[in-house]
């Protein structure tokens, strides 16, 4: 079955609220705060909301700036971090906004996703339903847009995390990137914990977005099911911060003692816990 498009209205007020939750969030940094080392290997919460003004603009049909001529040219295919044509994109346009001041790029966030807000608002039915090339793969247009909200609440914590402050992490924005965090979960069942057939995982996210995620491999594919076919031969529980964070490879159950547990088939639960990270 066909999942149907998130709802326009609802999804750009979504993203509105996003864009104004790293705006008020990164507010107060003088020039030394924006240019501390976020989440990201190689980025600078600096370098986060320039990641983000990056993909806005380039929705928007804009180009990134020319080359500053007195500035050490970068190859970014060169840079560790940087694994595919997406990212290299992303890393030109950071680059590119690296010599703006964290006040000046402030300034253009707000512009940025102020145009981004209209467009959004502007289009039509048929113009949101429209398959169109994305991150993860041809989507509605609407659908890509629930990628870019995940995005963008995913960098929220990057940028709560680099400065050191706590966020709501709950809520709709919350709940909408969630979505996007469990789709691609039987991948890493097989792909990374190498489950076998006849295995069932549930995660139990026990917060702020709580939600129980039950996963199923035959055939040697695994699958999101939508309620649990049978007792589980692993569940793993923990919290949904900590989840989004080892989903998003920002960080190690290994750094997290106790905060991960594990009932059942543990070797199974260990491994899956230890190859959650993905990169889209």
């Amino acid at each position: 079955m066909t999942e149907p498009t998130p709802p326009r209205e609802l999804l750009t007020d979504l993203l509105a609220q996003q864009w104004e939750t790293i705006a008020t969030l990164v507010a107060d940094l003088d020039e030394k705060a924006w240019r501390r080392p976020s989440p990201l290997p190689g980025w600078t919460l600096f370098d986060v909301v320039a990641h983000v003004i990056g993909t806005e603009s380039w929705l928007l049909g804009r180009t990134p700036p020319a080359h500053d001529p007195l500035r050490p040219k970068t190859d970014v295919r060169t840079l560790p971090h940087v694994r595919n044509e997406v990212a290299v994109l992303n890393e030109i346009w950071v680059d590119r906004l690296r010599p703006l001041s964290g006040k000046r790029l402030l300034a253009l966030f707000d512009e940025v996703t102020e145009l981004r807000r209209a467009a959004l608002a502007a289009m039509t039915d048929e113009e949101w339903e429209a398959p169109t090339v994305s991150p993860v793969g041809q989507v509605a247009y609407g659908r890509f847009m629930r990628v870019r909200l995940f995005d963008c609440w995913m960098h929220e914590l990057d940028l709560a995390d680099g400065i050191g402050r706590s966020v709501d992490e709950g809520g709709a924005r919350a709940e909408a990137a969630f979505t996007e965090l469990t789709l691609g979960l039987g991948r890493a069942v097989v792909k990374g914990a190498k489950a076998p057939d006849g295995a069932r995982i549930t995660l139990d996210l026990t917060g702020p977005v709580t939600r129980q995620v039950h996963l199923a491999v035959e055939g040697g594919r695994g699958s999101v099911l939508d309620e649990a076919d049978g007792e589980p031969t692993t569940v793993i529980r923990l919290d949904s911060g900590l989840f989004a964070r080892l989903r998003g490879g920002r960080q190690s159950a290994a750094t997290h003692p106790g905060k991960v547990v594990v009932e059942g088939d543990a070797a199974l639960g260990d491994r899956l816990v230890q190859n959650l990270a993905f990169t889209i």
